[in-house]
């Protein structure tokens, strides 16, 4: 239920609102959890009684109308909070559908980034019709915090900012291609097989190196060896026999890397 505030209000004030128009087929309520106690008594009266009055009318009108309602928060929590109406939760709660959030379910990605390319691109006359394997990679990792909605934003900016018929990595925000480094919600992986981020990463380290003129094989291993010793020594507590027995790797050999890659620091032996 959107705003009812904003579809509801003006279902009760206008000569034709939006119950009467949705009579005999169906009306979408957005966020429901956001409106006022006030419109919820009204709202509980039209779904129980299916009958309201237009405002400053007393003829009474009947409507047959399936209703849809959402939410972005737990009914059940708003309700102990005294925020919404129990009656009206349990009326509206006849068939729940749960929705889990984006990054739950990244298998849906590609099909909605089609989708919002298609639409965008015919919005602004442009032709952006495919998004390539390394975007969608870093979109299947990233942890979508604004759900679908931000995903649809990004691919709006993107099919604007293109220059040719592909969204590509480098159109997509910071915090998609690199995560949220303050946030304990970095980037997650969902769905993302090991050999498609690898490829990613490669293909990524070869343009890095080549910008940067450094020696290609030593420079994406070295980053890949450096980052995976880092977090298995924080899986470990920094205690570097434990380290060394999960990596698989020789004591002194783990010695001699925390030493190359800086990580000595607040590391114990034992």
């Amino acid at each position: 239920f959107g705003h009812v505030r904003g579809a509801f209000t003006s279902a009760v004030s206008n000569r034709t609102g939006r119950f009467e128009a949705a009579h005999t087929g169906t009306i979408f309520l957005d966020e429901i959890n956001s409106t006022s106690l006030i419109l919820q008594v009204k709202l509980l009266r039209v779904l129980q009684e299916r009958e309201f009055e237009r405002v400053g009318d007393t003829a009474t009108i009947t409507v047959d109308t399936r209703v849809i309602a959402a939410s972005n928060r737990d009914l059940t929590h708003e309700v102990r909070e005294e925020r919404f109406r129990e009656d009206l939760y349990w009326r509206l709660n006849v068939v729940p559908i749960q929705i889990p959030p984006l990054r739950d379910r990244c298998e849906d990605i590609p099909a909605l980034v089609v989708h919002f390319l298609n639409y965008y691109s015919e919005a602004n006359n442009r032709y952006v019709v495919r998004a390539s394997p390394g975007a969608l990679a870093l979109m299947q990792a990233y942890h979508w915090p604004g759900n679908v909605r931000e995903l649809q934003n990004y691919v709006e900016r993107a099919v604007v900012m293109a220059d040719g018929d592909e969204l590509t990595e480098e159109l997509l925000p910071d915090t998609v291609k690199y995560g949220d480094r303050d946030s304990s919600r970095s980037v997650l992986i969902h769905g993302v097989d090991v050999e498609t981020l690898t490829r990613e990463v490669v293909r990524l380290g070869i343009r890095q190196a080549e910008e940067e003129r450094k020696e290609l094989h030593s420079f994406v291993v070295n980053q890949v060896e450096k980052e995976l010793i880092s977090q298995v020594l924080t899986n470990c507590n920094h205690v570097q026999t434990k380290t060394a027995a999960k990596l698989g790797i020789n004591r002194n050999t783990l010695h001699k890397k925390l030493k190359d890659y800086d990580l000595e620091s607040h590391t114990t032996e034992e």
